[in-house]
């Protein structure tokens, strides 16, 4: 049963981070007088890095890009919710997510970073991203959050 609720509450945190994000590129594209423009820019790249070739268009691009974002949005919530499962129980478990989040945002910064120079990713930049992945995380720590509360004891003793 505690594999159902892990499941259940990844596939949840998951869901909040991707729409988060998703939300967040939608306003940013909109603003700037574009609405999809990244994930049809995404889509495009990711075509092109697997080599499909075939039905391509905007749709197909923000559909393909959107597909791919969901299910690593599902992957990451579950891990997430798995790890919190833990640090529930072992505090030292919440000191290295913590430290994992940290090493994971500022890898993933960079890579964007220098992939923002490359001609499949256009005019993405890397602060629009970072504010994404803020966005993602504070949605996804909150519900995991407020749905642990044994986390909040742990964090004190996290770093003892």
């Amino acid at each position: 049963m505690n594999e159902h609720r892990i499941v259940r509450e990844g596939i949840i945190a998951g869901l909040i981070g991707a729409a988060g994000v998703a939300i967040w590129f939608l306003i940013v594209d909109t603003v700037q007088g574009q609405p999809l423009r990244t994930p049809a820019m995404l889509g495009s790249a990711l075509l092109s890095i697997f080599g499909a070739r075939g039905a391509e268009g905007a749709i197909t691009f923000v559909l393909v890009y959107t597909l791919f974002h969901g299910i690593a949005f599902l992957a990451v919530g579950i891990l997430l919710t798995f790890l919190v499962h833990h640090a529930e129980n072992d505090p030292e478990v919440l000191a290295a997510i913590i430290v994992l989040f940290i090493i994971f945002e500022l890898g993933f910064a960079g890579l964007v970073a220098l992939l923002a120079e490359s001609p499949l990713f256009g005019t993405l930049a890397w602060y629009q991203v970072a504010a994404g992945n803020a966005i993602a995380s504070i949605g996804m720590g909150y519900f995991l959050w407020r749905r642990h509360p044994k986390l909040r004891a742990g964090l004190s003793h996290a770093y003892d």
